[in-house]
């Protein structure tokens, strides 16, 4: 994997080992040589990643839509940057230029960013895999709903399994290295071909 997309909050949060998962993320992708494409941010987890990253003279894309580029926000020390119409955008362009996807902590955007990933994958549209950095927990309910879902019949198992997760960056690149994508079922290609 080159370039990975890594989805998280543009808040730090209320306890340190956010930023610290964050940071180390950036200093890992560094040592690897692996691309950070991202939010854009100069703030929150956004921003601690990325410097972590720039810090080590590694690649940093960011990808921002036109009405969150004002001057709070929008980094400027980055390695490149590329503004989109609005959100919509933003997720294709990234899509286009990632070989994998990563949510560290964040709120409603993360879990955006994730599901719709997810749903790609779900659907065949994309077969990339897509990993979850647990760090102390934090998505412990998130996995535990998706268990609800399986066992009440909204996803299938094999769905639920394209999400690696690990509180080790380390590990969690292993598990994305080593992704097999789930083999398209029935249903979804009789509703790819209508």
């Amino acid at each position: 994997m080159k370039n990975i997309a890594v989805f998280c909050g543009s808040s730090i949060g209320f306890n340190a080992d956010y930023k610290k998962a964050a940071t180390t993320v950036g200093l890992y992708f560094a040592k690897k040589n692996i691309g950070l494409v991202y939010g854009g941010g100069k703030i929150g987890m956004m921003g601690a990643l990325a410097d972590a990253l720039l810090s080590q003279n590694g690649h940093v894309t960011g990808v921002i839509p036109h009405l969150l580029k004002h001057k709070e926000v929008f980094h400027g020390s980055i390695s490149e940057m590329i503004v989109t119409k609005n959100m919509s955008e933003r997720k294709v362009t990234i899509s286009k230029m990632v070989d994998g996807y990563i949510a560290l902590a964040g709120g409603f955007g993360t879990l955006d960013e994730l599901f719709e990933a997810l749903t790609l994958g779900q659907l065949g549209i994309e077969n990339k895999p897509i990993g979850l950095l647990n760090t102390n927990g934090f998505f412990d309910f998130t996995l535990k709903q998706l268990e609800v879902m399986v066992v009440e019949g909204f996803l299938k198992k094999t769905n639920c399994d394209m999400l690696q997760v690990s509180d080790s960056i380390e590990d969690l690149i292993a598990k994305m290295e080593n992704y097999i994508p789930p083999i398209m079922t029935k249903v979804v290609n009789t509703v790819a071909s209508k």
